[in-house]
């Protein structure tokens, strides 16, 4: 088995800006990084190279982040892999970790987000930030709850739109905001 190589991270998204803007806030953290736009750049960069880490976009256009997470788990199981999607599903995220995922993260993410989200894999003195001390992330409820509000304030308050892009029916959304927050 090839051995995955060390602070280095793949970061796979098929938007420029966000891809772009990882990169270079991985590379001030003083990791190697690599870019990719798809699914095919992906797997063709896995050739040469196995990333010790990897973040990887749910949608894109041709093969989605789960059929490439698949994928790169085929190829190099080391590389430990988070996915990141701006239209998250509690669904979503159970199949990316029963697939090898150690998390999963909403857009917008920096970062940060990002190096907590692979925390629970690694030894927090490895990371180059500060996290305080009191740090506890959110719990799923909380977590749903901010990303349905952060999906409908992106979609004007339109409560079908929200449920399309969330992928869930239309009255459980609705009935899901009667609820008080977490």
């Amino acid at each position: 088995m090839t051995e995955v190589a060390p602070k280095t991270i793949l970061i796979v998204d098929d938007d420029e800006t966000l891809r772009s803007r990882l990169a270079r806030a991985f590379s001030h953290r003083g990791w190697i990084t690599h870019e990719a736009e798809g699914y095919d750049s992906a797997v063709a960069i896995f050739a040469t190279l196995r990333p010790e880490r990897a973040v990887i976009d749910l949608k894109m256009p041709g093969p989605n982040g789960l059929e490439l997470l698949k994928r790169m788990q085929e190829l190099s199981p080391r590389t430990a892999v988070v996915m990141l999607t701006g239209y998250g599903s509690i669904t979503n995220a159970v199949e990316a970790i029963k697939l090898g995922a150690v998390n999963y993260v909403t857009k917008p993410a920096d970062a940060d987000q990002v190096l907590l989200a692979f925390h629970g894999m690694v030894d927090a003195e490895e990371e180059s930030y500060d996290r305080p001390d009191d740090f506890s992330p959110p719990s799923l409820a909380v977590a749903e709850w901010e990303h349905i509000q952060r999906v409908l304030s992106d979609c004007g308050g339109n409560i079908s739109e929200a449920a399309r892009l969330l992928d869930i029916p239309r009255r459980t959304l609705q009935r899901k905001l009667k609820k008080m927050p977490p």
